[in-house]
């Protein structure tokens, strides 16, 4: 496969670097934020600093602490309105946990989609609430957060008691009133137009749900509560600020959120510190530096540290109380999210590593160690640590893929962390959170049961993203705290028990080592995917209880299978997507493993993964690999138990079989055995078929008219007069879970009702056979709600389903299909987001549409 092969092969290579392009402009955008930072902290001593932070009393971090609850508490009815808005109120213990569980993700680490946004699905999923109604429930919410913003922010610039001054640059009173004034008016003025119920809202193309007058007030109200704690909790920190700095510090504070928001940079690391301090120039700079640093422990990683540890202990179901009947309300959902939270927790233990090499060692603590241990081990233990840090930032990505080689990995180096936190000074307080961590994951050890090795499972663009963020950081605050050090040759071999900066040199330049290794490996240690490309004969179909499973015959796909063999799946690439064909096959535990590692070559390949035809039980895996759902249609699938032609509401059916059979219509079945002996009189049939439709054969989910692929099955036939003028070739799976058919072909003279004849024999035939279920296919487009606050997506593939019928009978179609009187079950494509789920579906229609060739 090469790109060369499409004409649009360079704009496609483009858009499969974009991802790159954005993680390198973070990266970027960190570097700027930090040499900003440095200058602004330029007077600064990490002296006076660590000084500041030890000041800050019990009192301050325990109304800090009060602070932040009330902050997350508002935050959990962002979730109560949305779901009011939308019409489906839930309990409020699943919207705050939904809530408490996405938020404290995003906050830490960005991308709200990735991280906050799969903590939700799998709740609301849960629920019984549909992908399209999550997403209208996290825009809900984002517009409460942005409205909330912008009416405080607007409340604060029309109080604000001066001007403001910005690194030298000063906004006049007057222009901070009028600002604030003017959107106080244009939002009053937007929310009395609500009027009294919800509605829609349109701004060009888009569309948004529209609260009425009462709900927006509302979701400001709790909006501007819940910003209103927080920065007060960051006030709370700062000696000396009262009250009366309130209205200058928020307006700070929400400047500062909407840059850490609009930049990008994961969990906002220097951007939001460097806003605050531009913007309050008037605080100690040592004292301001220093209660960021104590917000970030209490808002951002104490709020991480208890999902973690609640959703650890769920994992073993050892919570009683009230606790365990709120928890266990999300049942398996929690197991599911623990993975994401623990190595968003591992992730920082690898920071905690990291800056604490960064920082000078205590020296009472070092004099300690010089009766234990000789300097070159403590030496050794400083780079260890370091190395070990760095190690836990790149392998975390793998807890959250549920990789047992990542978990046992981790929890190695999570140990030896804590050893060499102590053996390079001491710190008995990072040792002690590293085990805490430790013991988290072994707790949850069920959870991480996938047995692929690591390789290409770390380095996509956002993990690089977060891990070049880190160490940026890491770096900076080394240099900040030495900064006072003349940087000279004989640093880097020099070897004391204080020489604290000649140790961080050398643990940077081990590191800076460790991560070109890393990056080599990553992108050229890999041999190349096409030579990876499974492509042996099909796997044998007993572990299927799926009918669909049949379509591997048709030998125009390629077979991914597990490694024990025991499941498999089939895909195809076309272009630049590598599209999966329906469910995996076989045992449900090793579909995620499966599932996966396509994924990871599509990746190294520049690729797409499509998910066709998906079912629900394939759905949360799909959300875990971050890609987008669309409701495609409906499976009909007949209770062959109850199935019955004089059974109530069969009448059309009773009467197109009798009218056949009057026609002189006749129910046989070929066993494969005879195939050989009728394969001339069906390849007629076939051909009057295509030439009558005028159509060609198609592929990939369908079969064609191909001897080897039609010669493993038997073949329902409708003869008259002894000739065959209808034929079907029969999908039977070996434990009589599901009989189907696949290859439908008739002649144009054909007697009226035959094929509802043949599939009403048919139905009888395996009825009497013990299969359980008859498969009568998808109808394509059906069950997909256009609701007012629908998607586009939606809403246009209801209108091609109701009024398309020129060019292909959806409604029809279900309509046929519904006189068997089937249930119903819903069917998905999960895609890559933006453009490329676009390009992915051309790229399946294509491959449909294509007399495909044998592999």
């Amino acid at each position: 496969m090469t790109m060369e092969k499409s004409p649009y092969g360079q704009t496609l290579w483009h858009m499969a670097r974009r991802p790159a392009v954005r993680a390198t402009a973070v990266i970027v955008l960190a570097a700027f934020v930090f040499a900003a930072l440095h200058h602004l902290i330029a007077d600064v001593k990490v002296h006076d600093v660590t000084q500041a932070f030890d000041a800050v009393t019990g009192r301050q971090i325990a109304v800090a602490a009060v602070l932040t609850a009330a902050s997350y508490t508002m935050l959990t009815f962002y979730d109560v309105l949305a779901l009011r808005l939308i019409g489906l109120p839930l309990p409020y213990r699943t919207a705050a946990l939904a809530s408490f569980t996405s938020y404290t993700l995003s906050h830490n680490f960005g991308f709200a989609l990735l991280t906050g946004g799969s903590a939700r699905y799998r709740i609301y999923s849960s629920s019984g609430i549909g992908a399209p109604d999550i997403v209208r429930i996290i825009a809900a919410a984002g517009v409460t957060f942005w409205a909330g913003i912008f009416i405080v922010a607007a409340i604060a610039l029309s109080v604000h008691p001066s001007g403001l001054h910005v690194e030298g640059w000063l906004i006049s009173e007057s222009a901070l009133r009028g600002t604030g004034i003017t959107i106080l008016a244009v939002c009053a003025l937007l929310v009395a137009s609500f009027g009294r119920k919800p509605g829609t809202l349109r701004i060009w193309k888009w569309s948004f749900p529209r609260p009425s007058t009462a709900q927006a007030c509302a979701m400001i109200a709790v909006a501007s509560l819940d910003l209103a704690a927080a920065s007060a909790a960051l006030l709370a920190l700062v000696p000396g600020a009262g009250l009366g700095d309130f209205p200058s510090f928020f307006l700070a504070y929400a400047l500062a959120i909407i840059a850490t928001l609009l930049s990008h940079v994961p969990g906002g690391l220097g951007v939001f510190e460097t806003v605050i301090l531009a913007a309050m120039p008037g605080i100690d700079q040592p004292a301001l530096l220093a209660a960021l640093v104590m917000y970030r422990i209490i808002y951002y990683l104490v709020p991480l540290a208890l999902a973690s540890v609640l959703l650890a202990f769920h994992a073993r179901r050892s919570i009683s109380g009230p606790i365990a009947v709120t928890m266990e309300a999300a049942g398996g959902v929690l197991r599911g999210i623990a993975p994401t939270f623990l190595g968003a927790l591992v992730f920082v233990g690898g920071m905690v590593l990291l800056v604490s090499g960064s920082l000078p060692a205590l020296h009472d603590r070092l004099s300690g160690l010089r009766a234990f241990l000789p300097l070159p081990f403590v030496e050794a233990s400083h780079i260890a640590a370091s190395l070990v840090g760095t190690a836990l930032l790149l392998l975390a990505p793998g807890l959250y893929r549920r990789l047992d080689a990542a978990f046992l990995l981790c929890r190695a180096l999570v140990i030896a962390g804590a050893v060499f936190s102590l053996a390079k000074g001491l710190d008995y307080e990072e040792a002690l959170v590293l085990m805490g961590i430790a013991a988290l994951l072994q707790l949850s050890r069920p959870a991480f049961y996938r047995k692929t090795a690591l390789t290409a499972t770390i380095g996509s663009p956002q993990t690089l993203t977060a891990v070049g963020v880190a160490l940026a950081l890491v770096v900076w605050i080394g240099f900040f705290a030495y900064k006072h050090v003349d940087y000279q040759n004989q640093l880097w071999w020099q070897f004391a028990w204080h020489a604290d900066a000649s140790r961080f040199l050398r643990a940077s330049f081990a590191i800076a080592i460790a991560l070109v290794i890393f990056l080599v490996l990553r992108f050229f240690g890999h041999a190349n995917p096409a030579d990876e490309i499974v492509t042996d004969a099909p796997p044998t179909l007993e572990a299927s209880n799926r009918a669909e499973a049949m379509l591997v015959l048709t030998g125009d796909k390629q077979v991914l299978r597990s490694q024990d063999g025991g499941a498999w799946l089939m895909y195809r690439i076309h272009g630049q997507s590598w599209i999966v064909m329906g469910d995996p096959i076989g045992p449900e535990r090793e579909w995620p493993d499966l599932l996966w590692t396509l994924r990871e070559r599509a990746d190294r390949a520049q690729g797409r993964l499509l998910l066709y035809q998906i079912s629900l039980r394939t759905v949360p895996v799909a959300i875990d690999l971050g890609l987008r759902l669309i409701k495609y249609g409906e499976e009909a699938r007949v209770p062959l138990a109850s199935f019955a032609l004089d059974g109530p509401g069969m009448k059309s059916l009773r009467y197109a079989e009798r009218r056949a059979a009057r026609d002189g219509a006749v129910f046989e079945i070929i066993p494969v055995a005879d195939f050989a002996a009728h394969l001339t009189e069906l390849h007629a049939v076939s051909d009057a078929w295509l030439k009558q439709k005028g159509n060609t054969e198609k592929g990939f989910s369908v079969g064609r008219f191909d001897p080897t692929y039609l010669g493993h099955f038997d073949t329902a036939v409708v003869r008259r007069e002894g000739k065959i003028v209808a034929f079907a070739n029969i999908w039977a799976t070996d434990d009589r879970e599901e009989l189907s058919v696949d290859l439908m072909r008739h002649v144009e003279d054909l007697p009226y009702g035959a094929m509802d004849f043949l599939f009403a024999h048919l139905m009888e035939w395996g009825r009497t056979q013990g299969f359980r279920g008859f498969n009568l296919g998808l109808a394509p487009l059906s069950g997909i709600e256009a609701r007012r606050l629908a998607p586009f997506w939606a809403r246009a593939g209801r209108l091609l389903y109701r009024h398309g019928g020129a060019l292909y009978g959806f409604e029809g179609l279900r309509a046929y299909k519904e006189k068997f009187q089937p249930v119903w079950e819903a069917r998905y494509i999960a895609g890559p987001d933006g453009i490329g789920f676009a390009r992915s579906l051309v790229d399946l229609l294509t491959l449909i549409n294509t007399d495909s060739a044998k592999l």
